[in-house]
């Protein structure tokens, strides 16, 4: 997947401090929407494609749906579920590797429209988890972080015996 930034760059730790809607933010959500596009991805942060803006991009149609992309600017999760559960995630970062990770069943997320309108989304089910990874890898945690040190440490051998 030529284009994207992969694991372990630094830059998926970096945390993207939020900041008002500007031109550079539009040109990396453009940027970012086309990357998204172009590999039919439910959800990228502006890390994966090398750059440390406070922005995601996130399809809220179900799984397995059409994609229905929506720029993430300046991203939170106001609220979330008590209930959770686990699903696979992965990441263009790290291709090929897949691992069960627990969620909130829904999520209230607050962000910026292009315009730089703050407004709030009730996602659901498989959405609200893309959501969650996505804000996770804005705010600097790649979604590893999410795993225990055993768990973690296998899907990295995993990934790099897969490289050679």
């Amino acid at each position: 997947m030529a284009g994207f930034v992969l694991y372990p760059d630094p830059i998926l730790n970096s945390v993207a401090l939020p900041r008002p809607v500007d031109a550079a933010m539009l040109e990396v959500g453009a940027a970012l929407q086309a990357a998204a596009a172009g590999v039919e991805a439910y959800g990228l942060a502006a890390a994966h494609i090398g750059r440390c803006e406070p922005l995601a991009v996130v399809s809220v149609a179900g799984q397995g749906m059409a994609r229905d992309y929506r720029l993430l600017f300046n991203p939170v999760v106001l609220a979330c579920a008590e209930e959770r559960a686990f699903g696979p995630e992965g990441s263009v970062s790290m291709p090929g590797i897949e691992v069960p990770i627990e969620r909130a069943v829904w999520a209230q997320i607050g962000f910026d429209t292009a315009e730089g309108v703050r407004t709030t989304l009730r996602l659901e089910g498989f959405a609200a988890r893309v959501a969650q990874h996505e804000i996770d890898q804005v705010n600097g945690v790649f979604f590893l972080g999410r795993l225990s040190r055993l768990k973690r440490d296998t899907a990295i051998r995993k990934f790099h015996k897969s490289q050679r």
